[in-house]
């Protein structure tokens, strides 16, 4: 078990309306890719078929091979972890028990927690700066620390291959480089779904910029992030140069309005 994904040519419908068409990505064992894009282009829908949330129509989405969909419940879980951008409803539950979920794949039913699982727990609250609170209910947290929380229970799910649809959300600056810098460091695959262009940038060994459901590049940021598909698929005048401190590529916008 590596992570190695395989996104072969997948098509997601509802109704008659695709959501995203003949899209394919692959992705090689402990790579960070970023699927960047507008509002709407399909970067949620895409990640959905890797956590089996949204069946394609047509298409396939493998794991080392594997179709992800014909994996049992179990199975899929112990394979890839999701963090998602919205979280269904507030758990009544502290924290430790919310990342203790992530230990559930490898349990069987009604089975508690030995000594592994508590240290893996508590591992997964120290690497995202949550261990202080541990005891606390997860309802009562804000939606930075609710964040973190759900990135440790990912963490403490052990998979290859970690899935998340905006994570840096809810963030504050110091913990949004924080997190991306611990998912990247992991040694998992990991497909990210960012906003922020120069996150990607910074973060990602490689981008997939989708638009109206469909695939237009993919590549290093380099490659990806340039003047003319940030005009075409954003709309903006942008300029792309590399910072001469960090020799990391950076994105600015040209504002709508002069500086005064």
């Amino acid at each position: 078990m590596t992570g190695r994904i395989h996104i072969d040519d997948v098509t997601v419908t509802v109704g008659r309306k695709a959501l995203i068409s003949n899209v394919s990505l692959h992705v090689g064992a402990g790579e960070m890719v970023g699927v960047v894009g507008p509002n709407g282009a399909g970067k949620t829908t895409l990640l959905r078929t890797l956590y089996r949330a949204q069946r394609p129509r047509s298409g396939r989405v493998l794991i080392d091979g594997e179709d992800v969909w014909r994996m049992p419940a179990k199975r899929a879980a112990r394979r890839l972890a999701a963090v998602l951008q919205d979280t269904a409803g507030d758990f009544e539950l502290t924290v430790f028990d919310v990342v203790a979920m992530g230990r559930t794949p490898y349990k069987r039913a009604f089975e508690g927690d030995n000594f592994d699982d508590r240290r893996i727990i508590a591992e997964a609250l120290d690497a995202v700066d949550v261990s202080a609170l541990a005891h606390e209910p997860f309802d009562r947290l804000s939606g930075g620390q609710k964040q973190r929380v759900l990135i440790a229970r990912a963490l403490a799910q052990r998979t290859d291959t970690i899935v998340l649809d905006e994570p840096t959300n809810h963030l504050d600056l110091r913990h949004q480089h924080d997190a991306l810098h611990l998912l990247r460091t992991t040694g998992a695959t990991v497909i990210a779904a960012l906003h922020d262009l120069n996150l990607a940038a910074a973060y990602c060994d490689r981008i997939c910029a989708l638009d109206h459901g469909s695939v237009v590049a993919t590549g290093t940021p380099a490659e990806v992030l340039t003047v003319e598909m940030l005009a075409d698929v954003y709309g903006v005048d942008t300029r792309v140069d590399i910072d001469e401190d960090t020799n990391l590529l950076r994105v600015n916008v040209t504002p709508k309005v002069q500086a005064r």
